[in-house]
């Protein structure tokens, strides 16, 4: 791994830890994500707690937050497996941010940031996906899950080259879904529109 590949992938990590949810949340003055609601400072539960406008700005620059690195390592010519590793360390930025006592979220939309230079292509597939299938359920996790998990098929036949990376990327968001599949599973888990209070996560 060359001081180049290392120093992006910590400059991807800087990024994801940047808790676009906190800041955002001070900025409105609604109560700490992290602290209300589901306990997950990202879009879903900015929504719950403070409505659509802050929700969208938390959303945004989640995910420009994990598009810029990557997309800044692909011009410099970054071979596709450490593009991954640096999409990898942008969501792990997220889900343990440093600036903010390493509690961070499900980094889905930081994911979602980091695909985004793979194509507008994939990128379309993926908010579809996802669109049709929270409409369809009501649940932001399992819409996330599904379209995480269908996000390396839909690379293999858009760009094979990075499937590996997306895989990887994959099974990390999963894993940290690990809780909401348990109550899905159990039918406990809360609808995107629900405002009730659930444990937090």
């Amino acid at each position: 791994m060359t001081p180049l590949i290392g120093g992006m992938m910590l400059l991807a990590y800087l990024c994801g830890s940047v808790s676009s949810a906190v800041i955002v949340s001070k900025l409105f003055r609604l109560p700490d994500p992290r602290l209300h609601g589901s306990g997950n400072p990202g879009a879903t539960n900015v929504l719950r707690l403070g409505g659509t406008l802050p929700a969208v700005l938390v959303l945004v620059f989640d995910v420009l937050k994990g598009t810029i690195p990557v997309w800044g390592s692909y011009f410099l010519k970054i071979d596709a497996f450490y593009l991954g590793m640096i999409a990898i360390c942008a969501c792990l930025g997220h889900i343990y941010p440093l600036f903010f006592g390493f509690q961070g979220g499900k980094a889905v939309a930081t994911a979602f940031g980091t695909m985004m230079p793979i194509g507008l292509d994939l990128a379309g597939l993926l908010i579809a996906t996802w669109i049709i299938l929270i409409g369809a359920t009501g649940y932001s996790s399992f819409a996330a899950i599904v379209t995480v998990g269908l996000a390396p098929i839909f690379t293999w036949f858009i760009k094979p080259l990075y499937t590996i990376p997306v895989l990887m990327l994959s099974i990390l968001i999963i894993f940290r879904h690990r809780q909401n599949l348990l109550r899905l599973w159990h039918g406990t888990e809360t609808k995107v529109w629900d405002k009730t209070k659930r444990p937090k996560e």
